[in-house]
């Protein structure tokens, strides 16, 4: 099972904080609100408030986006913090943050694992993705604040190695997860998480979480924005 983030990695969030205002909760339209606020509204209004622009990938280089870091300098960078939250059996970790034994599900293809070696921490909007989407516009600061998102438990996930590198940097124009029952999830997960960063959408992408919402329900996400 998923856990909560924040409080089990605050002192990660550091980096992340200083690009922050002050938090005021309050459920505003997501373009109205300012960095740190907290935004409560239904997924598919989520998604009409997201900017529809056409895609950029211009200049684009993963290294522009530092990952992964040790912000709490307790020994273990970000891929091992996600895989101690996430464990369905908590590993053993060991000298230098190494973690032997444990248990992970990964929900993209309904399976589990003993072995985080077979684990890939997926960035939910990848990294070319994000950069597409408005980042290739953020300070070098914000690129590894989001790089590294331990704020948001939707942000990062522990999946199988095997089907990460089949979505790679795809949007859910031209990939889903392979488990059906998981796509709902993945969708409005795929939302709050461009909601949180204010990052833009391409029509394709416009069009294809449409049509997926159309089969889900329409919960309220909450939202603490980063940008």
């Amino acid at each position: 099972m998923r856990r909560a983030r924040i409080s089990l990695a605050a002192t990660a969030l550091t980096t992340l904080a200083l690009l922050l205002s002050p938090a005021t909760a309050h459920a505003a339209p997501a373009q109205a609100a300012a960095p740190g606020d907290t935004v409560t509204l239904p997924v598919r209004d989520a998604l009409q408030n997201l900017p529809v622009r056409a895609e950029d990938r211009t200049g684009y280089q993963r290294t522009k986006f530092k990952h992964w870091v040790d912000a709490d300098r307790d020994g273990c960078n970000t891929r091992a913090e996600v895989l101690k939250i996430e464990a369905l059996e908590a590993p053993v970790q060991g000298p230098k943050c190494t973690l032997t034994g444990g248990s992970w599900y990964s929900p993209y293809d309904n399976q589990y694992f003993d072995d985080a070696r077979k684990l890939d921490i997926d960035h939910l909007v990848p990294l070319a993705e994000a950069w597409d989407s408005g980042a290739s516009a953020w300070s070098a600061a914000e690129r590894e604040a989001y790089a590294n998102d331990l704020g948001d438990e939707r942000a990062l996930i522990a999946v199988s190695a095997a089907s990460n590198r089949s979505k790679a940097d795809q949007d859910p124009s031209t990939w889903l997860p392979p488990y059906t029952d998981y796509r709902c999830q993945y969708v409005t997960d795929w939302i709050a998480d461009k909601t949180r960063w204010d990052l833009d959408i391409d029509p394709a992408e416009q069009a294809a979480l449409t049509d997926a919402l159309s089969a889900c329900p329409n919960p309220d996400i909450t939202v603490t924005t980063a940008r």
